[in-house]
């Protein structure tokens, strides 16, 4: 991958990929996440980002929101355990107004009382949406099972109780002990000439004050399988069998995509799926992800399926695993899934916006990023044996969690 990297004298770091799209995508990605809160202020950096649009200095919240929408586009944002993304889609000759724009919401907000108040009923909306859907839920509460006592175990959106209870200094607190610049990356990919990238950064982002970071995060080292199921009002019984995987920066995790991607990925013919979902129609969704942290990481496999039938789906999930650890897949076997795997990174590629946040993201953590072909390299590289060692380490038996949502009888 071409790219372009530098930084500002105050520490905020450029990132620009130059394409030949009509359409230009920019965000900054934002070290600082649900897992960088305190206990009672849980879900105030969610509710922070909601906030980003409710008012500047210069602008109240209908002129930020016609902003880009008048001109075609999309501003968005996100927020995870560790990052928080505020990012805009527009056609190429709005290059000035998005960036005027993103950095006025960042770096001037205002957070009005009377807007904040607003907004507090908004995103408990969204928390009581949540626990209204048992797929969604059950993603939290395993989190919450697995990192108990954590701040990784907290959720994102935080509790109606914590959300009503924060205020406007809170917010502001918040910001001035987490949102440093060197903890900043300004993420760009489209058909902008590097020096109106460089002129345009150097006018909306060089006169912010620098500020380093300070705040250490605590290291998460304490997890114990554990197993819970919980009764609930639902027609469907809801499962989720996990364990603490690799961190981001741990060697052995491009191996454990590969395996993971074998086992329950997003292809319908991953072992999972085909041998529970297909094979004998038990379950309609079934998967397993991977999700890394810069510490730690965690895997986990999701089924629902009918009360009568869950037996038999753990079986044949524990199954798979234990396959994976006692047997060595073909070498025509991994061959296959790793060009399974190339070919769904390449396909990703296609999506300028989830490329734009991917290199903002990996400049924030890695301060580099790797090309396709170092990543291509990279999972060629990985033999039957690593696969075998991984699915050993992650899927050993009394290291697997458990949560199982049943049904009221």
């Amino acid at each position: 991958m071409e790219y372009n990297l530098y930084s500002l004298k105050n520490g905020i770091r450029i990132i620009h990929k130059r394409t030949l799209s009509e359409v230009t995508h920019c965000g900054f990605v934002i070290n600082t996440g649900s897992r960088d809160e305190n206990i009672d202020k849980s879900g105030i950096t969610h509710f922070i980002e909601h906030a980003f649009f409710k008012g500047t200095n210069k602008r109240k919240s209908h002129h930020i929101l016609n902003r880009i929408d008048s001109v075609g586009g999309e501003i968005n944002a996100y927020t995870t355990k560790e990052n928080t993304s505020i990012y805009a889609s527009f056609t190429n000759q709005h290059f000035e107004r998005a960036i005027e724009l993103l950095s006025d919401i960042l770096f001037n907000s205002t957070f009005p009382k009377v807007e904040l108040d607003k907004e507090k009923e908004v995103v408990i909306d969204e928390i009581n949406s949540y626990l209204d859907s048992p797929y969604e839920q059950i993603y939290d509460d395993f989190e919450e099972m697995v990192f108990k006592d954590h701040p990784l175990g907290m959720n994102i959106l935080g509790t109606e109780k914590t959300v009503k209870k924060l205020k406007q200094k809170d917010i502001l607190t918040h910001i001035s002990n987490n949102y440093q610049t060197d903890q900043i990356v300004f993420s760009i990919v489209g058909n902008i000439p590097l020096k109106k990238v460089e002129k345009l950064c150097e006018k909306y982002l060089a006169a912010i004050p620098e500020k380093k970071s300070i705040i250490k995060r605590n290291k998460f080292n304490t997890y114990q399988a554990k197993q819970t199921k919980i009764t609930k009002e639902i027609y469907q019984t809801h499962c989720l069998i996990g364990s603490e995987a690799y961190s981001s920066f741990d060697p052995s995790k491009t191996g454990f995509i590969l395996l993971n991607n074998i086992l329950g990925g997003p292809a319908m013919n991953s072992r999972l799926n085909m041998g529970i979902r297909e094979k004998y129609g038990y379950a309609y969704n079934i998967e397993s992800s991977y999700t890394t942290f810069s510490d730690t990481g965690l895997f986990y496999i999701y089924f629902g399926t009918d009360q009568k039938h869950l037996g038999r789906c753990l079986s044949l999930v524990h199954k798979e695993l234990k396959l994976l650890r006692e047997k060595q897949i073909s070498s025509a076997q991994l061959k296959k899934a790793k060009q399974q795997l190339i070919g769904q990174i390449t396909l990703s590629e296609e999506n300028n916006c989830n490329v734009m946040l991917g290199i903002g993201k990996s400049i924030l953590l890695h301060n580099k990023v790797d090309s396709l072909l170092e990543t291509y390299e990279k999972i060629n590289a990985i033999s039957q044996t690593q696969l075998q060692e991984i699915a050993n380490n992650v899927f050993e038996a009394n290291k697997l969690s458990s949560l199982i949502y049943t049904q009221k009888t």
